[in-house]
């Protein structure tokens, strides 16, 4: 399995990291992606690459701290970009759910981000939470697909998932498909080619069925799985065997 999308650089799993990602190696996880929210995630995420054979990084900054986002930053971002196993930018994008930064920072943050990504010749990693449409009208005006472009954990609509599969998007599925009332992500699962979805945990958050609530694990991304298999009608091994060759391929992962 490859779980696309995983913070195992947070501090709730400082106790026995080692530990978490011995049980999903054990479990049949055999790639994380680590994204940063910041520059010093960003850096953490790096450092736990190089640490770990199944973890690859991403670098970027968060909306929720696009405040700090400047020409410093980016630097430093450019410079992580640089080191090994480092295999996108993100994640970025936009959360006007909580507002942490106000609008025009995370807008700015957010397109000099996509540039960057240009500049490094890196896929994204995007963040949409209560934006949608304002995300893709800026991914989309800034031919943010050229390189790749994942929407990660996604919340939008099926017909909006559809626009972005048009355009060569990837759309990452989460844990919220498992829980009870979550109709939209599962017509989505349904919708979406499985040669263009992938699946995550967002570890440590966003637990899926049976474990909502508790700290989430790379190797729950088997229930994730499952659901995606469940909407699809077809098995579950095909479903961990196709979306780990497209994260490969998505990534570059030899």
């Amino acid at each position: 399995m490859f779980d696309s999308h995983a913070h195992m650089d947070d501090k709730k799993f400082d106790p026995d990291r080692r530990e978490v990602l011995k049980a999903a190696k054990t479990a049949g996880v055999n790639y994380i992606v680590n994204p940063g929210a910041d520059i010093s995630s960003s850096a953490r995420a790096v450092k736990l690459a190089k640490e770990y054979a199944m973890i690859y990084a991403a670098i970027g900054v968060h909306p929720h701290s696009a405040k700090d986002y400047d020409e410093k930053a980016e630097e430093a971002l450019r410079s992580l970009a640089m080191e090994k196993k480092v295999v996108a930018v993100g994640e970025i994008g936009l959360d006007f759910h909580y507002n942490y930064s106000e609008k025009e920072a995370q807008r700015k943050a957010f397109i000099s981000q996509i540039k960057l990504s240009k500049e490094l010749k890196l896929p994204l990693i995007i963040h949409d939470r209560e934006a949608n449409g304002e995300v893709f009208d800026t991914l989309t005006a800034h031919e943010a697909q050229e390189y790749g472009c994942i929407m990660h954990c996604y919340s939008g609509s099926p017909e909006l998932a559809e626009e972005y599969v048009k355009r060569g998007y990837h759309i990452s599925i989460a844990g919220p498909i498992t829980f009870k009332n979550a109709k939209k992500p599962y017509e989505v699962a349904k919708v979406v080619p499985l040669q263009q979805l992938l699946i995550e945990t967002d570890a440590p958050y966003l637990a899926p069925e049976p474990r909502r609530g508790r700290r989430n694990e790379p190797l729950m991304v088997r229930f994730v799985a499952a659901k995606v298999a469940e909407a699809k009608g077809i098995s579950v091994e095909e479903v961990i065997r196709v979306t780990e060759a497209n994260a490969k391929a998505f990534f570059k992962i030899v």
